[in-house]
């Protein structure tokens, strides 16, 4: 998507603001009179109406006075630089504005996406698990493992491995989907689902760390 959007001003909107620009840089004099609507309309292409909208919205800015029986006449450079400056901050709110409607649209189309893939992904999940569950593996926790006293959480256990911790096998007893705060205990066989490489990288992970540099006798 492109960020950088142009936001088109109403055909009287740039006729009166390249008025304004004239008068600014003074090709139009204050106090002179500018020609009527039908020159104008001729010379923008436009209609008379379309001139006549944008010669009140100057008059309105105090850039023009609009005269019954004498035309229109400059009144203000210093006004029409106003009107410059306002019609710049008023085009950028507008650039702003559509950026904010395209993001939404864009949004909107990328969760109703990620509805869709995440629908197909549980699907194929509930497929997988019925036709071919995950491979579960054991890992026992030696004595003097580096892994006991902590907890799940702390070892960053997936990270580190690959696998998911789904039980621990404590002795007679088992406990199910525990938390990143249990504790892995001496003796604890810890069951994962993963690929025969997370089982492998966790056997590693427990294994008692022989002592480096110990003086011989």
């Amino acid at each position: 998507m492109n960020m950088k959007q142009t936001v088109v001003p109403s055909q009287y909107l740039q006729i009166a603001l390249d008025v304004a620009r004239r008068v600014a840089r003074g090709e139009l004099n204050e106090g002179e009179r500018i020609y009527g609507r039908s020159v104008m309309a001729s010379e923008y292409n436009v209609s008379p109406e379309t001139i006549r909208r944008a010669l009140r919205l100057l008059a309105d800015m105090k850039v023009v006075e609009v005269k019954p029986q004498s035309g229109v006449v400059v009144l203000s450079a210093d006004s029409a630089r106003r009107y410059i400056e306002n019609f710049e901050d008023s085009t950028d709110v507008r650039a702003l504005k559509g950026q904010m409607d395209a993001l939404m649209k864009e949004y909107e189309d990328l969760h109703r996406r990620m509805e869709r893939t995440m629908a197909a992904l549980l699907k194929g999940r509930e497929t997988f698990a019925s036709e071919e569950p995950l491979p579960n593996y054991e890992v026992e926790v030696p004595g003097g493992s580096p892994l006991v006293g902590k907890s799940i959480g702390t070892l960053k256990f997936w990270q580190a491995t690959g696998g998911t911790i789904v039980g621990i096998r404590r002795g007679q007893k088992v406990i199910l989907s525990p938390g990143p705060y249990a504790e892995l205990y001496d003796g604890d066989v810890i069951v994962l689902v993963g690929t025969p490489e997370a089982a492998e990288a966790a056997r590693h992970l427990v294994a008692v760390k022989e002592e480096k540099g110990s003086d011989s006798v």
